[in-house]
């Protein structure tokens, strides 16, 4: 018996909800969400450069501890147009609910010199992550129920300083992904294809949940150059990654069944061990700072992300039958943001900030567990100096989702229709340490 009822099973071991465009996380600091993190690559702010671009280690006063949490609060909100019940199943339930909910992205750097011009850094933060979980009997529960995950990424770093103005940064990237999904499986429809229609028990579901996990190796570097005292342009990349979870399948079946019909599910949805390959994209990052006086700093950035390699995801079951595969056919995208600093004195910087983040997912190829729209966001943010050593920074963005439709159907599940309203809204802290 092929298991059709399974394929959104498979539909996204990476689930959605963070605040990049995707699934990933710009997060990796507070000192720069004030400013939409424009120019990240080339601020060099504090040891959170590690992240951005190692070669801003060159940059950095004595050692530097930074350490932040950002509060990230997404809200997903699908409204139903014309969805279809699957097989045996009663209509359409509801519109699942806001799906977002909080979550938290911390950070820790740690930066140090080694030699004259050599300086090696440490960072540990989650560049991927987040949830979103619908009700459970929502339109599109035979699509999505909850999709979680959880990544931590340890970073070591070398900055090289070749002279006054350009500087070089290479990092290795060590990165552990968990992933948990779940979905409703039409349990009539089984029961139904089994004994060529002589079952009919309508609206019996069982929920499946897929959990997985693995390490992957990557990593990064960057230069910096400064073509006078005021000035730095940064440049950093980012490398894929290529992970082969491991993990396994359960099914929840619902209570009261007779023999007969426990037997089928026996047969049909057992458990079992699952893996599934998925690779995230390498990235790229280019950055301006200058310092138009005294008081104003204007920071840029481009940055783009090869999501082009996302073009589907397939669980595989140990013994190598496929368990689901749904196409995704991402594409590339940009980012684009822009900010202002303002010194208000010795001790207080406020920051500012915008940004455009173009989605990659396709309209065609859109899914209720990342239900991703282009995102313009609006950000402020500040620093003050509570001792020459130490400065506390925050900030808060919000970022405007563009509404987007959804279409997705198959013979055993029916069909989803409807439309998207997401919003997003991101607080975050961060202590800073110069010993």
């Amino acid at each position: 018996m092929k298991l059709q009822t399974l394929g959104p099973v498979g539909l996204m071991i990476l689930a959605g909800g963070a605040q990049a465009a995707g699934f990933a996380l710009v997060e990796q600091n507070a000192s720069g969400l004030g400013n939409a993190y424009a120019g990240q690559a080339a601020a060099a702010t504090d040891a959170s450069t590690i992240f951005y671009n190692p070669a801003g280690m060159a940059l950095l006063d004595g050692r530097q501890l930074t350490v932040s949490a950002s509060a990230i609060r997404p809200s997903i909100k699908f409204s139903d147009a014309a969805s279809v019940a699957a097989p045996l199943q009663f209509g359409p339930s509801g519109d699942g609910g806001d799906a977002g909910g909080w979550g938290l992205a911390p950070t820790l750097y740690y930066a140090m010199g080694l030699k004259p011009g050599v300086k090696f850094g440490l960072g540990i933060n989650a560049p991927f992550g987040l949830k979103t979980e619908y009700d459970a009997n929502w339109a599109g529960r035979y699509f999505a129920v909850k999709s979680d995950l959880k990544s931590v990424n340890i970073n070591p770093t070398l900055s090289f300083k070749v002279n006054d103005r350009l500087a070089l940064g290479v990092g290795l990237d060590a990165q552990w992904v968990s992933a948990e999904l779940s979905n409703m499986v039409d349990d009539s429809a089984i029961f139904y294809q089994a004994t060529s229609g002589v079952m009919v028990a309508p609206n019996v579901q069982s929920l499946a949940t897929v959990k997985g996990d693995d390490w992957a190796w990557g990593y990064n570097f960057g230069l910096m150059f400064s073509p006078d005292t005021a000035t730095r342009v940064g440049l950093n990349y980012r490398s894929r990654l290529d992970f082969k979870l491991n993990g396994d399948v359960h099914f929840n079946h619902p209570a009261g069944l007779n023999t007969t019909q426990a037997a089928i599910l026996a047969a049909a949805t057992p458990d079992g061990a699952v893996t599934a390959a998925v690779t995230l994209p390498d990235s790229a990052s280019l950055s301006l700072f200058r310092q138009i006086d005294p008081k104003w700093d204007l920071l840029a950035d481009i940055s783009w992300t090869n999501w082009s390699l996302f073009r589907a995801l397939t669980v595989v079951r140990g013994n190598g039958s496929v368990l689901g595969t749904t196409p995704e056919n991402w594409r590339d995208n940009w980012r684009y943001s822009l900010g202002l600093n303002y010194h208000q004195d010795a001790r207080m910087t406020w920051r500012f900030g915008v940004a455009y983040d173009q989605t990659p997912v396709e309209d065609a190829f859109r899914t209720p567990r990342i239900p991703d729209g282009s995102r313009t966001w609006l950000a402020l943010g500040g620093q003050y100096r509570v001792s020459p050593q130490s400065t506390a920074d925050f900030g808060y963005a919000h970022l405007f989702v563009q509404s987007t439709g959804i279409q997705q159907a198959s013979a055993a599940t029916g069909a989803l229709a409807g439309n998207y309203r997401n919003a997003v809204d991101i607080v975050s802290v961060q202590y800073n340490r110069t010993f």
